[in-house]
């Protein structure tokens, strides 16, 4: 089953566990989640398939002997965690992955289709302001027909 798609503002508790919103949970097929490092200072989440996939794929496209598949390798694929989802419907975000994330209390929590990603409030905010023309560019660029 797909994620869904979303923007939800949510807190993170004292013991760093984070509510996942209802509409994105009900995209999940287990209790489950993998959580990692992304791109751009904020978490990325997949269900366990989705990850395994994007794994394999990560490493049959890399070599050892490259440096820029070990930096990969070292920044997306060995911070990653299988995490449990309580009944509650939270998740405890690993403190390492909390700090790389800059996550202290208020987050965003985004549904991008077949992932989840989960940033800190000011990191987004910071990242939407700076990236704000790179979006305009990217909107001319697209090639959509027939909306």
């Amino acid at each position: 089953m797909d994620l869904v798609t979303g923007e939800f503002k949510n807190t993170l508790d004292d013991k760093g566990r984070l509510s996942l919103p209802v509409k994105l949970r009900g995209g999940l097929p287990g209790n489950s989640i993998v959580i990692t490092q992304g791109v751009d200072s904020c978490l990325w989440l997949f269900t366990p398939e989705r990850w395994t996939a994007l794994s394999e794929q990560l490493f049959a496209s890399t070599s050892l002997f490259h440096q820029q598949a070990r930096i990969i390798q070292r920044r997306i694929i060995a911070p990653a965690q299988e995490v449990e989802i309580d009944k509650a419907g939270r998740i405890a975000i690993p403190q390492s992955l909390r700090e790389y994330a800059k996550l202290t209390k208020d987050c965003i929590v985004l549904g991008i289709t077949k992932r989840l990603e989960i940033w800190d409030v000011d990191s987004y905010k910071a990242w939407l302001e700076a990236t704000e023309a790179d979006f305009a560019a990217a909107s001319e660029a697209l090639d959509i027909q027939n909306l």
